[in-house]
């Protein structure tokens, strides 16, 4: 017989009673989640959040104090761990774009259906990132707009980027790029040949010299000392 689902707490930060009351009464009401905090303000979450710890935060953006979105980027570095759904009014680039790099897991509107949001509290839970279809499309729209870097220049400085060009190119002996200054300069080369490190090599010992003939050699010998001679 299959295990039920764990149960999964969850803490609401809200500043309108309404929703914050509506949303705790969905959440106890359903088999499987418990309501474990309801707080008006980001400040109250940080300050009592920590008492008792849930497994996903449901956060609104647009709080009195301190963001939604400030909010959530403190709470990612205190719990790293803690998956933060947004749940917003708010549906423009600019402040999905900075709830997703604050650290929201996900992006839901606050028309989401209820069943639909529960879905989402245990699909965060479990490590996914739901979102509203039409705050969906933005991201996807805001990906479509990113210009990745080229990946073989990244982080290269004008002096690198030219250094690797030229040893791409296999030559040996090159100009050091601009601002290196001006003067050739000959890179040593793993793939020299023998016959090219004998030509650059002096020989460390001299040749010898030629054998004398003829009258040369008489004048190089020296005459026999006259006790010698017959």
């Amino acid at each position: 017989m299959p295990e039920d689902p764990k149960t999964i707490d969850v803490a609401i930060v809200e500043d309108l009673r309404e929703i914050r009351d509506g949303l705790a009464m969905l959440i106890n009401g359903t088999q499987g989640f418990r309501c474990t905090g309801r707080y008006r303000t980001m400040e109250e979450a940080l300050s009592q959040i920590d008492a008792n710890l849930p497994d996903v935060v449901i956060s609104d953006i647009g709080l009195p104090g301190m963001s939604g979105t400030e909010g959530i980027r403190i709470l990612r570095e205190r719990y790293p761990s803690l998956p933060i759904l947004a749940l917003t009014i708010f549906e423009d680039d600019d402040e999905v774009f900075e709830a997703l790099c604050a650290g929201a897991c996900g992006y839901l509107l606050k028309n989401t259906p209820p069943a639909r949001l529960l879905e989402s509290v245990r699909e965060v839970y479990d490590g996914g990132a739901p979102m509203s279809p039409s705050v969906a499309r933005r991201v996807v729209a805001l990906f479509r707009e990113f210009q990745p870097p080229e990946r073989a220049t990244f982080r290269l400085t004008p002096q690198e980027k030219e250094l690797l060009s030229c040893s791409s190119a296999g030559t040996n002996t090159r100009r050091q790029p601009t601002g290196w200054g001006s003067r050739s300069t000959r890179l040593p080369s793993t793939c020299a040949t023998s016959t090219q490190s004998s030509r650059s090599t002096p020989n460390p010992r001299p040749l010898p010299a030629p054998c004398a003939t003829g009258s040369s050699e008489s004048a190089r010998i020296p005459a026999r000392p006259p006790c010698l001679l017959v």
